[in-house]
């Protein structure tokens, strides 16, 4: 078995070899290379000698990789992924940049809504921002910030509670001015947020009904049952947090604050890589971001 672990290979070696299985043309290589494609061919030739086995099938100009070559290029070209992708993150990320991911309701209702006054107390700071569910690979160095629903996966990670949010009815006034006990509810359309991981059965529950099947609508995410609550259709189980707008500006109502009883849950998390946490605009951001929950908290979120 050949021993490589003190081998120094030539880079430029390894650079035609991954182009050349790539391509599977040494002239293409060439061109990407910005090398003639004898030199491509020569590299190679000094590579194979260095491994002791050939790594390509050659027909006259025709090149394909054997398969013996095929795994080396596996990982050889999985190793120059990783090296292009560090080069653009790199490139897309200045000092001043933050690349946060947040899950899209907390996003839209909540988050992006603050982002004029995060953008005026952070001097400087460049927000980035994508809003989906995927669940970030936080090794690849691809974002500072995730704000995530549910607790974040293991990992080398920190994370913080946005501490406890109140699930309670919502609705225009029109249909507000309907209900006055929580039975009244069942007289509307029941919108509801099927990833949420509560809803109505366990409001239901907690206020001691057991209804028959009832209409409504079902949507996948919380901004969009919002939406249709705004609109009139029906009556929303959602977060306070994600509808203090629409609360603060009276589009929706709580028809029964103080009538029933309301659910409680830890939904949301702000989860920081701990390579992040060097970064000083990431630091002022948690710190931001934990004064304004502790604000809200004093204030009744």
């Amino acid at each position: 078995m050949l021993d490589f672990s003190k081998k120094a290979i030539p880079i430029n070696y390894l650079q035609a070899f991954e182009a050349a299985g790539r391509f599977g043309s040494f002239r293409l290589a060439s061109g990407e290379l910005g090398i003639s494609p004898s030199a491509v061919s020569h590299a190679i030739r000094r590579l194979e000698d260095i491994v002791g086995c050939d790594l390509f099938e050659r027909e006259g100009r025709s090149v394909r990789l054997n398969s013996t070559g095929l795994v080396l290029f596996q990982h050889i070209n999985r190793g120059f992924q990783e090296v292009r992708h560090g080069f653009e993150v790199l490139g897309s990320r200045g000092p001043n940049v933050m690349k946060i991911h947040c899950a899209p309701s907390l996003a839209a209702q909540w988050l992006a809504p603050r982002l004029p006054r995060i953008i005026d107390d952070i001097p400087g700071i460049e927000i980035r921002m994508s809003a989906n569910f995927d669940i970030p690979d936080y090794q690849r160095d691809e974002f500072d910030v995730d704000f995530c629903y549910g607790v974040p996966p293991s990992g080398d990670v920190v994370y913080y509670s946005l501490g406890i949010e109140t699930v309670c009815p919502v609705c225009t006034r029109d249909i507000a001015c309907q209900v006055r006990t929580p039975h009244d509810v069942m007289r509307f359309p029941l919108i509801e947020s099927e990833l949420k991981r509560v809803n109505w059965l366990h409001w239901f529950e907690a206020n001691g009904m057991s209804p028959d099947k009832s209409s409504g609508y079902r949507f996948d995410r919380s901004f969009i049952s919002i939406a249709a609550a705004v609109n009139g259709i029906g009556i929303a189980l959602e977060s306070t947090r994600l509808v203090e707008r629409e609360l603060a500006n009276g589009l929706l109502v709580a028809p029964l604050a103080g009538k029933a009883t309301d659910l409680e849950y830890l939904a949301h998390y702000m989860a920081i890589p701990k390579h992040s946490r060097q970064r000083s605009h990431v630091r002022t951001f948690i710190d931001w971001i934990m004064n304004e929950l502790n604000l809200a908290a004093r204030h009744g979120d």
